[in-house]
C-alpha cells in the first residue's frame, strides 16, 4: 500500500470492497467489535468497465496500488473508474502515480501498453468529487528480477500544478517559486498547469503540485503536496478560518521535498520503498537487487509482511559511503496462473 499510510485493507472497508469486487469465490469475515478481517481470496479477475467510490477518508492513491499489483495477475486485463480525492496530504497523488510509478514497472517487464492512468476529474478533499480511469495489462506469466542499483545522475525535471474551483493565477505562483529554487541546481525544468472549475474541478476548491526528477539511468524520483480549503458549511461560527499555506510556500517546500529525495539516493523515492520490495518478491526464483536511501518505517514493516505472507527474506547491507541501503531477494515465483486457465 501507500507508502504514507497502512494497508488499504486493514483501514479502509471500502478497499475491502474493492478487492473482493475483482476476485471470483473470494470471501470475507469479521467479528463485532474486532480489529480482524478474515479475507479467502480466489481468483484475480480484472475486467473492464468496472467502478468503485473510494470515499473521503482516503485518496485514490491509497487503493491505485493493490489495484495494481492485482491486475498484473488477472484472468484478463483490468480497466476500473475510481472516484474520490485525487490530490490529499495523506497519499500518494494521481499525478505521482501517472509520471513516475506506472514507469517503474518497465523495470520488471510490464509492457507500458496498455498501462495508464488518465485524470477525467479533479477532487480535493474535504468533499472529493474527482475521478480516474485506470488500466492495468495482465502479465503472461512472471514479472521480470532486477538487478537497479544505478541511480544516475537528475537530468531534468519534470512536474505539474493543479487547482480546482480557485483562481488558476494561485498554479503560476506555485511555478515560478518551485522554479526558482530547482533552476538553482539544474536549468532543464518544465513544471505545467492544470486549472479545473467545475464538474471537472470536483466538489472542493484546492490547489497542490507534484514534481519528479528524472536520472541519466531513466530513474524518477518524486515529491507532491496538496492544500485544500475546508468545508466551510460544517464549521461553527466560533470556529476560526486555518490559515492555509501560501502557493509560493507550496511551491518552495515541494521544491525542497524533491532535493531531499534526490540527496537521500536510490533509485526510488521513500514513497515507493514499499512497492519497489513487494515487486521484488513477487518476481521469478531469481535474485533481485536495489539500492535506495534510509529505510522508512513503512517500507520496514513491508518488509515484515513480506517475510510473513510470501516468505520472501531481504538481505539488507548499508553502504556507509552514499548512506543507502542494498537489498537482496530470492523472488517467491509468483505465476499468473489465472491468464492460463482462462
Amino acid at each position: 500500500a501507500p507508502a504514507r499510510g497502512a494497508s488499504a485493507s486493514t483501514r479502509c472497508p471500502s478497499s475491502t470492497s474493492s478487492t473482493r469486487s475483482r476476485t471470483s469465490t473470494s470471501s470475507t469475515s469479521t467479528t463485532q467489535a474486532s480489529t480482524k478481517v478474515g479475507y479467502k481470496p480466489g481468483v484475480v479477475l480484472g475486467g473492464k468497465d468496472l467502478e468503485h467510490d473510494c470515499g473521503v477518508h482516503r485518496g485514490i492513491g491509497y487503493f491505485i496500488e493493490p489495484l495494481i499489483l492485482l491486475g498484473l495477475f488477472g484472468r484478463s486485463p483490468l480497466s476500473i473508474r475510481l472516484k474520490g480525492i485525487t490530490n490529499d496530504t495523506k497519499d500518494p497523488s494521481v499525478d505521482t502515480f501517472r509520471m513516475v510509478t506506472l514507469h517503474m514497472l518497465k523495470h520488471f517487464g510490464v509492457p507500458l501498453e496498455g498501462l495508464e492512468l488518465k485524470i477525467e476529474n479533479r477532487g480535493a478533499p474535504p468533499r472529493g468529487g474527482g475521478e480516474v480511469l485506470l488500466r492495468v495489462p495482465n502479465i503472461n506469466s512472471t514479472l521480470k528480477a532486477v538487478n537497479w542499483i544505478d541511480e544516475g545522475m537528475v537530468k531534468r525535471i519534470r512536474g505539474v500544478t493543479f487547482s480546482t474551483n480557485v483562481s488558476p493565477q494561485i498554479e503560476n505562483r506555485i511555478l515560478y517559486a518551485a522554479r526558482g529554487l530547482f533552476n538553482k541546481f539544474i536549468p532543464d525544468v518544465h513544471i505545467f498547469t492544470d486549472h479545473r472549475a467545475g464538474l471537472s474541478g470536483g466538489l472542493s476548491a484546492g490547489y497542490g503540485v507534484s514534481v519528479v526528477a528524472e536520472t541519466t539511468t531513466g530513474c524518477l524520483i518524486s515529491a507532491d503536496a496538496t492544500v485544500s480549503y475546508p468545508n466551510v458549511d460544517e464549521m461553527s461560527e466560533q470556529s476560526k478560518k486555518p490559515e492555509l499555506m501560501s502557493p509560493e510556500d507550496l511551491g518552495e517546500q515541494v521544491a525542497s521535498m524533491l532535493l531531499e529525495e534526490v540527496a537521500q539516493g536510490g533509485v526510488v523515492d521513500s514513497t515507493h520503498q514499499s512497492l519497489l520490495f513487494m515487486l521484488c518478491a513477487l518476481c521469478p526464483p531469481d535474485v533481485s537487487k536495489v539500492r535506495v536511501g534510509q529505510l522508512t518505517p513503512h517500507a520496514i514493516e513491508s518488509l515484515r509482511n513480506i517475510k510473513e505472507f510470501l516468505d520472501v527474506k531481504f538481505i539488507i547491507k548499508p553502504d556507509p559511503n552514499s548512506n543507502t541501503v542494498t537489498l537482496k531477494c530470492v523472488g517467491a515465483g509468483v505465476k499468473n496462473l489465472a491468464r492460463k486457465i482462462s
